[in-house]
């Protein structure tokens, strides 16, 4: 059992944490303001490293999936022949 009375306890901890509590009561709507506004800057940063990025996966996968659809020399050199066949 501890002899020292509650009253010296109590303000340890008011002493302790009147900072936290100060932050958290007074300026704690301007911390989460300015903690959201770097996380709107971060997202907009992510945003245009990443912008490029996909571009260039879209682009790609427009090639390698319609790639067919351009001739090839070979069906060229056929359709040539035939049109010198055909006079």
């Amino acid at each position: 059992m501890s002899h020292l009375p509650t009253q010296t306890h109590r303000v340890k901890f008011l002493h302790r944490y009147w900072k936290p509590a100060a932050i958290t009561g007074a300026g704690g709507t301007a911390v989460a303001v300015w903690f959201d506004e770097i996380l709107l800057f971060g997202e907009e940063i992510l945003a245009l490293i990443f912008l490029p990025l996909l571009a260039g996966g879209i682009y790609l996968f427009d090639i390698f999936v319609f790639k067919s659809r351009l001739p090839r020399r070979e069906d060229i050199d056929n359709l040539n022949n035939k049109k010198d066949n055909g006079k």
